[in-house]
């Protein structure tokens, strides 16, 4: 059974070569490019992947594409700062010999400011990522895109590795992007009007899931770190939510 990996990239080229490593035992390659200019070129000519340049749409929507272009009975989407280890491919070759299932799951193993992470929710943070192409009906949500399969899902045992959060500059930035449109799905939800309880309601409750739920101190500095970064993430979308609910309410007086 022939497999495509699909890559999504974003002008990280400093990440895509090992990205690009890790899978190049798949039967085909195929770069999603939603970057400027033509960074991915050079290092996808010497894995012979296809770059398809795709500047507007969600990443659902990149995903779906990657899979209307490829020509392969499996798809394996993973992301530029994500790695496929030796046992995992091993594993998933074995899974598509017996196609036992529709789609299979991955645990991932997040790797936060250069720290592998076991608490925090962190582990073993299930993806669906390899997928029979013809059970796939379609990838949705503008932010954390999940994929509609029709068929059984299977769970491998052997982890991802994503590096992620790879330093505090980086994650400041991610949380800026993605909060606007976090913010923006939940005014176009009609969210409830952000108060100063809600704020501090938001705040806790993100403690409480990593701090006290998910015993996320327990993955020392950087576990402490990340319960206040993600309280701090949390933070931002909702201030965001609260600032497009008060121009909403400027332009209707």
């Amino acid at each position: 059974m022939k497999i495509s990996a699909i890559v999504l990239f974003k002008n990280e080229e400093t990440l895509l070569k090992d990205c690009l490593d890790s899978v190049s035992w798949v039967d085909e390659i195929i770069i999603i490019d939603n970057g400027e200019g033509d960074k991915a070129s050079k290092i996808a000519r010497k894995y012979k992947a296809r770059i398809i340049k795709s500047s507007k749409g969600s990443f659902a929507d990149r995903r779906n594409l990657g899979a209307e272009r490829s020509s392969s009975e499996w798809l394996f989407y993973i992301d530029v700062d994500e790695r496929v280890t030796p046992p995992l491919r091993k594993e998933i070759k074995d899974a598509l010999k017996r196609g036992s299932s529709a789609a299979y799951a991955l645990p991932r193993s997040n790797i936060l400011l250069g720290k592998k992470m076991r608490w925090g929710g962190w582990w073993p943070d299930y993806v669906l990522r390899l997928i029979r192409k013809d059970a796939l009906i379609k990838w949705s949500g503008a932010l954390h895109e999940q994929p509609q399969v029709k068929g059984e899902v299977g769970k491998l045992k052997n982890p991802l590795t994503h590096i992620s959060h790879r330093s505090l500059t980086e994650m400041v930035e991610k949380t800026n992007d993605w909060s606007e449109i976090e913010a923006r799905l939940l005014f176009e939800s009609k969210h409830p009007k952000m108060t100063w309880w809600r704020f501090i309601s938001v705040a806790l409750r993100e403690f409480w899931y990593r701090g006290i739920l998910k015993l996320g101190f327990l993955d020392g500095t950087v576990g402490v770190i990340e319960i206040i970064y993600q309280m701090f993430s949390r933070m931002i979308t909702y201030a965001k939510l609260w600032e497009m609910q008060i121009k909403n309410e400027s332009r209707h007086i």
